[in-house]
């Protein structure tokens, strides 16, 4: 039974473990994409340029090291890049909450610079290595060096962190104006991976909210999908669905039979056999919506 208790599937739960385990939920592959294209020409633009640099400043040095420094730097950031993702997820900045978020990411570029201080530190000495050359990475003082990488490190976070946040808020518009224009074809666009569906209202039992995720419920099958209960209430407000919790929307033309509980919320049947929580709050939305008559207790 899906209950609105917070170990259950409500979306006001602290941590939703299935929008953490799923790979969906935190794996953005076009924005690791972007990304990775963006490392590409950095690291082209850097390298050509050290080298120049050093060659008119007539530094001994070999032309593979800057290719080295900025190859294994870029494949470090990349690598930790769907961590920042995970990170924008799970504290999103917004208009109205800014500087919490913003203060957290900023606290996380610290270990995001030490990783990637290890990480090249690690990766260097081997090359330097095969090469039969030290590296001395530490030489001006290890001090010295993690503040200057995590100053750098600080405009890489930013810039990973704007990336993983844009796709989903552009996607969030895309659904906004969508519920806003016209509706010629009622059926519901559904974005489930690289998959696209379209479902007719008639077909969704309910749709909850799953942390910065909603999952659409539809026959026997449920969707994950990016959004907010928000969004998902506009647009399915007036094809048949009422809000029934804080984080639940259902098709009343789904609904069996529902009850008051001990408690006061709502024990909800639906017509496929499962049992859903209304809140008490929405208790009287319910009742006056076009739904069978309440059960006796």
């Amino acid at each position: 039974m899906t209950t609105g208790e917070p170990n259950g599937t409500s979306g006001w739960a602290l941590v939703d473990w299935r929008a953490w385990v799923d790979w969906r939920a935190w794996v953005d592959w076009r924005a690791w994409a972007v990304i990775a294209l963006i490392a590409v020409v950095v690291v082209a633009v850097n390298a050509s340029s050290d080298y120049l640099e050093m060659t008119r400043s007539g530094l001994a040095f070999r032309w593979w090291e800057p290719v080295v420094w900025e190859v294994t730097s870029a494949f470090v950031i990349v690598a930790m890049a769907p961590l920042i993702g995970l990170a924008v997820r799970r504290w999103t900045p917004s208009r109205e909450n800014f500087i919490g978020p913003g203060l957290i990411h900023l606290g996380l570029t610290i270990p995001f610079a030490l990783v990637h201080v290890a990480g090249i530190y690690l990766l260097r000495s081997a090359v330097y290595g095969l090469s039969g050359a030290p590296y001395g990475y530490f030489n001006d003082g290890i001090g010295l060096v993690l503040f200057y990488e995590w100053r750098k490190d600080v405009l890489s976070y930013a810039v990973i962190a704007v990336t993983y946040w844009l796709f989903p808020f552009l996607a969030e518009r895309r659904q906004a104006e969508a519920a806003a224009a016209p509706i010629a074809d009622q059926r519901i666009e559904v974005r489930n991976g690289a998959a696209t569906l379209y479902l007719a209202p008639a077909d969704i039992n309910f749709v909850e909210a799953a942390g910065n995720y909603v999952e659409v419920h539809a026959g026997a099958k449920t969707h994950l999908v990016r959004g907010t209960m928000a969004a998902w209430e506009s647009r399915l407000t007036g094809l048949g669905f009422v809000r029934v919790h804080r984080s639940r929307l259902v098709n009343r033309a789904k609904i069996a039979a529902f009850k008051p509980t001990a408690s006061g919320d709502l024990e909800i049947a639906l017509l496929d056999g499962r049992t859903i929580i209304g809140s008490r709050r929405y208790r009287a939305q319910l009742a006056e919506s076009e739904t069978p008559a309440p059960s006796p207790k």
